[in-house]
């Protein structure tokens, strides 16, 4: 889903910069001087289009068809593949929402997918098929979702999820989080998100602000897959968000063709600390229909992680899991 954006003179920079963000691959593959001719590029659904910021492209290898950012967000023609045991919905999702929205899956936390919209689209994305439009607890559930966590007392940490919260304005996550924070068993707000590493712009004054009003220890698992989308800018942006006070995780995904090799790993833990950022999860890739082509096998994996853990110290290796629908939690490998 498109976030909507106000009007120019109304925007907030970072705003501005999600308005100016590639939607084509046409435009995308001249930004990088590459050859349409040299790819087999698929048609875009009109239910999952091209969209990254202008500063992630600008991170990206002129010329380079193997590079790893850009194979995270230019469709393919695998996607259109059907692989047995890949789905729409390969969390069951649907399946563990008490009310349109809420995901209640483990003990002590739920989850609010409170909005669609992202700044990127990532064609791995496991919840590219996921009906926000009837799933949407910020617009008329939100009450029903309040009722239930306040049933609920051992549930003390919700987690905003999306799409991407951050893509929400400032004023939208502050009457959210008013309405959440009174309830006075949730000590934690935990927030999923991808906008500070691929737009850190939109860690401004404004956000930072907002942060600093939470009665709620506020926790940041951001979504970065290789060193090299870190630059200068993202520096700086988690630089201001810990002194603001946030604990900053990193959970990603083991993509074939992105980050399957231990010095891809090496190198983006390496990179994640100097950034203030710790290695949280490293995700086996959730089956999703449309993403078979950036799996890796368990067997591989586990030799990658062996790899890793050689060479980092045990605080620098991120944790290898597995999303099992029904499970307690997400399930450690090997």
């Amino acid at each position: 889903m498109i976030p909507r954006i106000p009007h120019p003179e109304h925007r907030p920079e970072w705003q501005s910069q999600l308005a100016r963000a590639v939607k084509s691959t046409d435009e995308l593959l001249r930004l990088l001087e590459i050859d349409p001719a040299r790819l087999k590029i698929q048609p875009l659904a009109n239910d999952f289009p091209l969209r990254v910021p202008h500063g992630f492209v600008r991170r990206m290898s002129r010329g380079d068809i193997h590079d790893p950012l850009l194979r995270q967000v230019l469709p393919v023609s695998e996607e259109t593949l059907k692989i047995e045991g890949f789905c729409h919905d390969p969390l069951a999702e649907i399946a563990a929402m008490p009310s349109p929205g809420l995901l209640h899956k483990y003990r002590g936390r739920a989850l609010l997918t409170v909005t669609g919209a992202c700044a990127v689209h990532c064609r791995y994305c496991f919840r590219r098929h996921f009906p926000y439009s009837d799933a949407n607890p910020a617009m008329e559930h939100l009450e029903q979702s309040i009722r239930y966590l306040g049933q609920h007392p051992d549930i003390g940490e919700i987690i905003l999820s999306g799409g991407d919260p951050l893509s929400l304005t400032d004023n939208r996550l502050q009457a959210l989080c008013e309405q959440l924070s009174a309830l006075p068993q949730l000590h934690t707000l935990r927030i999923h998100t991808r906008l500070p590493v691929v737009l850190p712009e939109r860690v401004d004054a404004s956000l930072l602000d907002w942060i600093g009003t939470q009665r709620m220890k506020v926790v940041m698992v951001l979504h970065c897959n290789h060193a090299n989308e870190i630059d200068t800018d993202v520096r700086a942006a988690m630089q201001q968000l810990t002194q603001a006070g946030v604990t900053l995780l990193n959970q990603s995904v083991l993509l074939r063709g992105v980050n399957d090799s231990a010095q891809a790993l090496v190198q983006l833990s390496e990179t994640l600390f100097t950034a203030g950022i710790l290695p949280y999860y490293l995700h086996m890739l959730d089956r999703v229909q449309g993403a078979a082509h950036f799996a890796v096998s368990e067997a591989r994996a586990n030799e990658l992680l062996a790899r890793v853990r050689a060479s980092l110290p045990g605080y620098l290796v991120p944790r290898l899991v597995q999303e099992i629908p029904g499970a307690h939690s997400k399930m450690p490998l090997p």
